[in-house]
């Protein structure tokens, strides 16, 4: 069933505006799939006579497969905000795989793979070019789907149960806004700080530093909505910041701007 997504769950930045030039749409895998892959996505835009449009993406911690003309691979996780350019008409067909449900197919330390990507003959055997006429073609969501994943069945891994435990450590920081550090993660689930490190960098790429400090932000900025701008420190308290410059510099890392100019944009 093909999903219409919020905006927290795909960290696109004023998904309202956004809606105006391009569409967007998300397939869930079949259940054989589902352990290693999210879901897949698929972006339409048809900007003909219109300016070309620039999208703001916050950083997650999970590996894509994007398949677009001249920049189809696998990516791991890129650790700062991005943007893309949207001009004409196009489309990009993604997988957007589980926290650590990369790791078993490329086989070697994520952290390899931060702010980088392998290649599509490296991990499926068949090359980027193949894939873009195959998928970019292909004009229901389903036939591109289907194709996909008879390619991701012919080398498809075997379960591994770190995955299932580093979903349940990102969903924990991610929906308990109380975790501000580390320690508590650690002490949550019985790990030492090195372990719950080692176990990030493997499977992730990136520190549970960085993951607790994305989500604390992806949540402020959901949070600044309706609020005036002097409620700003209040709310940097609240996200454990007793240092409201250092929340705005944080803020501005992850989300690209200011809170001030990001709340007039809203």
């Amino acid at each position: 069933m093909i999903q219409h997504p919020h905006q927290s769950s795909l960290g696109i930045l004023n998904m309202k505006r956004a809606g105006e030039k391009f569409q967007l749409l998300r397939v869930p895998p079949s259940s054989d799939l589902s352990y290693f892959i999210k879901h897949y996505w698929i972006i339409h835009w048809d900007l003909t006579g219109q300016e070309p449009h620039l999208q703001d993406v916050v950083p997650n911690p999970c590996a894509n497969l994007v398949v677009q003309p001249h920049r189809t691979a696998f990516y791991g996780v890129s650790s700062t905000r991005h943007s893309h350019h949207l001009e004409g008409r196009g489309q990009v067909f993604g997988i957007k795989f589980r926290p650590g449900g990369f790791y078993p197919f490329v086989k070697t330390s994520m952290d390899r793979l931060t702010d980088s990507s392998v290649g599509t003959m490296e991990i499926l055997r068949v090359d980027p070019h193949t894939l873009e006429q195959q998928l970019l073609t292909a004009e229901e969501p389903e036939q591109k789907v289907r194709y996909m994943e008879e390619l991701i069945r012919r080398v498809l891994p075997e379960e591994d149960e770190q995955i299932e435990r580093i979903h349940t450590i990102i969903d924990q920081i991610h929906h308990n806004r109380d975790i501000i550090r580390v320690e508590q993660v650690s002490e949550w689930f019985q790990m030492s700080p090195r372990s719950l490190q080692r176990l990030f960098k493997q499977y992730i790429g990136v520190s549970p530093k960085w993951v607790i400090r994305l989500y604390r932000l992806q949540n402020a900025a959901e949070m600044l909505e309706g609020l005036d701008q002097q409620d700003v420190l209040q709310l940097a308290m609240d996200m454990g910041y007793y240092d409201q410059s250092h929340f705005i510099r944080d803020f501005k890392a992850v989300i690209g701007k200011t809170p001030e100019v990001y709340m007039k944009e809203r």
